[in-house]
């Protein structure tokens, strides 16, 4: 009997006949050909043996995003004050959507008038603003609008605050195909606008950013300035995060972790019965998808754990079928970088996770790229996650070169370079993930696997008493 939903290169299938083969083979070709990108040429090295050739010069971004002053904040040229700045969207709730930008007058109100015609807006919805001080910096009103209820599939047009500019977004599909693109630890250097450029080639209709956004580090004002570099993709399709430790910023005995990312990337976790932004859920086209915090409790006894227990009690795999989590600490992890640092919050809620058949698990933190077969408790498991670590999107600090040697049983693909990631998900059983090197101008598809969901396996009738007595257990 063939192994239950392990990764494969293709999806099997039955041979049935030619006529009735055809349309979808010719499907599968297509899909996998409109991927951005191009594959690696044939005996270009690959995995451990490639050596990333040192970025080409960009105009010197970096060095003039860490040349401001500490505290000021880093504004648009030529943009009135009350102009919106640092424009991002992200699902919140079902049909609905989350408009966040950021002003410096304060008397702007927190209002978005949006509409399915250029110029033309039929509805209008208020909402929230906040702001925040840390140390000497001062950020501007921090406004958070929901939009909706809108159509799957439609191209929407806004306008934030009753002025300025319009921008345009499209809503995820309500059927499959969906396309999700991936990146961790992104960061503001000259590789992260690589990074986002090979990005928005790419037809995807939302982004998961597992952890580690702009790398401020207690330096404010270069989340002012993440927020206009990212701008240009984060106004147009939903950006779902979660947090790294480059979101902490915490001082002891003055400033309480996360201020800025709370204030500044609100996630639908009310929406998802949680009391944290830091950990959330949200469904999507097929999948729900949740995103856990590794820098907040997750013990048993914790309220991370309890809210997990009941989300995933919740699911129905006939209306999701896909089960992804994201997180920022790597749980298998090859690399000589961040060893263990995991391995805690795997003790805890790996066995939860698994019970509840979770088909990926994708983080960052490690800065290189790497992808397991279906792995639980340290071992091969048909009925285990396949988990990738991202964190090669950008950041400052440079990549992990270094990995242990031999490679793990369990580990299929492995390499130091900059790059994203991309999961087409064709069907309630079929999944195409590929990982694209950043060549600073071309992305090369290096890795590309498909990966069956465990919904369409025996693994859920299998285990079914065993994921309820988790779940009933105190």
């Amino acid at each position: 009997m063939e192994p239950l939903a392990s990764a494969r290169r293709r999806p099997p299938a039955p041979a049935p006949a030619p006529s009735r083969l055809l349309l979808p083979v010719l499907f599968l070709f297509t899909l996998a050909l409109s991927s951005c990108g191009a594959a690696a040429a044939s005996g270009a090295p690959v995995g451990e043996d490639y050596v990333r050739p040192p970025a080409r010069t960009r105009g010197g971004q970096r060095k003039a995003l860490l040349g401001l002053f500490p505290w000021s904040k880093k504004k648009k040229a030529s943009s009135a004050a009350s102009d919106p700045q640092q424009v991002h969207i992200s699902l919140s709730g079902e049909k609905h959507m989350r408009i966040t930008w950021v002003t410096d007058d304060n008397s702007v109100p927190s209002v978005v008038d949006y509409g399915t015609k250029t110029s033309t807006y039929t509805s209008s919805s208020h909402g929230e603003s906040t702001s925040y001080s840390y140390l000497m910096y001062s950020s501007g009103k921090i406004h958070h609008v929901v939009i909706g209820p809108l159509e799957d599939n439609k191209i929407y047009y806004y306008r934030c605050g009753g002025q300025g500019p319009e921008f345009q977004l499209k809503t995820p599909p309500s059927q499959f195909p969906l396309s999700l693109a991936v990146v961790g630890d992104l960061g503001q250097t000259s590789w992260t606008t690589s990074t986002l450029d090979h990005i928005k080639e790419c037809e995807y209709d939302m982004l998961l950013l597992p952890g580690d956004l702009s790398y401020a580090d207690f330096m404010q004002h270069l989340w002012d300035s993440f927020g206009t570099l990212v701008e240009p993709l984060a106004s147009t399709r939903p950006w779902m995060v979660t947090q790294g430790n480059h979101e902490k910023e915490s001082i002891p005995f003055f400033k309480s972790g996360f201020q800025s990312y709370n204030a500044r990337w609100k996630m639908p976790y009310e929406e998802s019965g949680s009391t944290s932004n830091l950990y959330y859920s949200f469904e999507v086209t097929g999948v729900h998808v949740i995103m856990l915090g590794s820098y907040t409790d997750y013990d048993e006894s914790s309220d991370q754990y309890a809210w997990l227990k009941a989300d995933l009690a919740n699911i129905d795999r006939k209306r999701t079928p896909w089960l992804i989590v994201l997180m920022h600490v790597p749980w298998y992890n090859s690399n000589w970088a961040h060893q263990g640092e995991g391995d805690s919050m795997m003790s805890a809620m790996e066995p939860l996770l698994y019970a509840a058949h979770v088909d990926i698990m994708i983080a960052g933190h490690v800065h290189a790229y790497e992808r397991s077969e279906r792995v639980y408790k340290g071992g091969l498991d048909p009925c285990g996650a396949v988990h990738i670590t991202i964190g090669d999107g950008g950041n400052r600090e440079g990549l992990a070169h270094r990995y242990h040697n031999p490679k793990p049983f369990w580990s299929v693909f492995r390499e130091a370079s900059f790059g994203h990631g991309e999961l087409k998900i064709v069907n309630s059983t079929h999944a195409n993930w590929t990982w694209h090197r950043n060549d600073d101008e071309e992305p090369v598809r290096t890795d590309d696997v498909w990966i069956n969901s465990l919904s369409g396996s025996g693994c859920i009738q299998e285990s079914s008493r065993e994921f309820s007595k988790i779940l009933m257990s105190p």
